[in-house]
């Protein structure tokens, strides 16, 4: 699973800290979502995705063959 969350958190300035306080989770569930170990689950998903004002699925697409 790709995600855009460093591409937006970036864009607005914030560090993994102040994002994973705000959606309820620590620096290092951030840090661990963008570099892809740790797919966050469902509710995290959508609160991040609602913190960014995106679609869910603006910020995590499917790798290539995932939907296959």
């Amino acid at each position: 699973m790709k995600n855009g969350i460093r591409h937006r958190r970036e864009e607005l300035g914030l560090s993994q800290a102040v994002l994973g306080q705000a959606v309820g989770v620590s620096r290092q569930t951030i840090n661990a979502i963008e570099t892809g170990r740790y797919l966050p689950s469902l509710p995290l998903a959508f609160g991040l995705a609602r913190y960014f004002g995106e679609p869910i699925e603006k910020l995590f697409t499917p790798d290539k063959g995932e939907l296959e």
